[in-house]
């Protein structure tokens, strides 16, 4: 294999758009089929919308298919064939992987995978990697502590794929991870942006060790939006002294974007494997125009075990008018994914997407890089409080930095915050996702 090529994938990743639509339909087609035969959740569904597989012969009759919402899952799972229920369309015996997601709305779902399937994740994934820069000479060091929630299983796979030198940091501490990242040399790493961020301070403030004279070169981020975030791709940029990557994807779906080096300024769709739809959530009419966000609706077309077919993902994103230059033919996400559906609320009668505060906090200096926001309610009376946390060096710029986050907030989200400025290490520290945004509005009782 050529290893200048930037392509994993040269013929698929860069198909002329009319060649890729055709590929599409057809994929699509099929996996309709197979879990209309398979699975007794998907042909219910589909049975009660009048549709069969010979209905689906264009782009609009996709627009037909009923969408399916995490909550169904949820619904039929945990009963036979035991614990995955009704939309299995395998037997158990072939069901060689067991994920979940991860729980942070609501009961987790179970994901089964045949080894097919999972060869499949694998196969996303090296696109992923590849279109940034990984390479057999890489040495990745991968700080997440493998458990039954997908995270980087599938990142780990894929970089043995491509030839890369996996080191697994499981359990390993955060301390431990440093040391072993410095005594190997690692020159690539994956994390959620917050782990990422923390390993820096840690490393920082309780270890006398800069990340960025370390070796990482290349990092590749998932399950949060901040690579997305320009801020905050700055801070673990500069803080490591890496090139920093962003991805989206989800257990119940997959590896369906990837930023390539290029970085356009958004994510790419893995068009060859998913098709991508975005849906105005007032009107369910589909967005192909650039710069309308709506909601994601997303198909994976070669995941068998459990299928994944106009999935609701709830993932908030719009298209982006450009190509990008790096020659890849599929689509690119302006700046990946800005926030989930259910995360996006109304406060002081204002939609506020908590993205939009990250955004901010990571852009003053002085500030650390973790926050909490807190909506309450007293009486018919609102209240927003942020609380962030003012590194050492910046204590004497506290009253200039207040003033500046007040301002920054009111002209990026419309809102007033109460402020409350903590000390470094105040605040809770996450390893996977992080729990900044608390609604407690309706967790009261009158």
């Amino acid at each position: 294999m050529n290893y200048d090529q930037p392509y994993w994938n040269p013929v698929l990743e860069t198909l002329p758009r009319k060649t890729l639509r055709e590929l599409q339909l057809k994929k699509f087609q099929r996996i309709f089929r197979w879990a209309y035969i398979h699975s007794k959740f998907h042909r219910s569904l589909y049975q009660a919308a009048g549709l069969s597989p010979e209905d689906i012969r264009t782009f609009d009759d996709i627009r037909r298919v009923p969408t399916v919402e995490k909550a169904m899952m949820r619904d039929i799972q945990r009963k036979d064939p035991f614990p995955y229920g009704d939309a299995l369309c395998v037997p158990l015996e072939e069901v060689t992987v067991f994920r979940q997601t991860s729980g942070t709305t609501g009961q987790p779902v179970y994901q089964p995978d045949t080894w097919q399937d999972w060869e499949w994740w694998a196969e996303c994934w090296s696109y992923i990697l590849w279109a940034q820069g990984y390479r057999p000479s890489d040495r990745v060091f991968i700080p997440f502590g493998y458990n039954v929630f997908v995270a980087f299983w599938a990142g780990h796979y894929a970089a043995e794929k491509i030839g890369c030198e996996v080191v697994p940091g499981g359990v390993l501490d955060t301390k431990a991870r440093i040391l072993k990242i410095q005594e190997l040399r690692a020159t690539a790493m994956m994390g959620t942006p917050t782990y990422l961020l923390g390993m820096a301070e840690t490393a920082r403030l309780k270890m006398d060790i800069d990340p960025a004279r370390l070796t990482v070169n290349k990092i590749t981020c998932a399950g949060e939006c901040g690579a997305s975030i320009p801020s905050t791709k700055r801070r673990l940029e500069e803080v490591w002294g890496a090139r920093v990557y962003d991805h989206a994807g989800a257990t119940e779906i997959g590896a369906w974007s990837y930023e390539c080096a290029a970085q356009p300024g958004g994510l790419h769709v893995n068009e060859a494997m998913f098709l991508v739809e975005i849906v105005d959530p007032e009107t369910g009419r589909i967005i192909e125009e650039p710069g309308r966000r709506g909601k994601m609706v997303v198909t994976a077309f070669d995941r068998q075990a459990q299928p994944c077919v106009r999935f609701d993902s709830k993932d908030v994103i719009e298209w982006d008018a450009e190509r990008c230059p790096c020659g890849r033919s599929f689509r690119v996400i302006r700046g990946g994914v800005v926030g989930r559906a259910d995360d996006i609320t109304k406060v002081k009668g204002v939609l506020l997407a908590p993205s939009a505060i990250e955004e901010v906090v990571r852009g003053i200096k002085g500030l650390g890089d973790e926050y909490e926001v807190i909506v309450d309610k007293t009486g018919h009376s609102e209240t927003l409080r942020l609380r962030v946390e003012i590194l050492p060096e910046a204590q004497d710029q506290c009253a200039w930095i207040q003033s500046e986050l007040e301002d920054q907030l009111r002209l990026k989200t419309n809102l007033r915050y109460d402020l409350e400025i903590c000390g470094c290490g105040t605040l809770p520290r996450y390893e996977v996702k992080a729990k900044r945004f608390k609604d407690l509005r309706g967790k009261k009782t009158e």
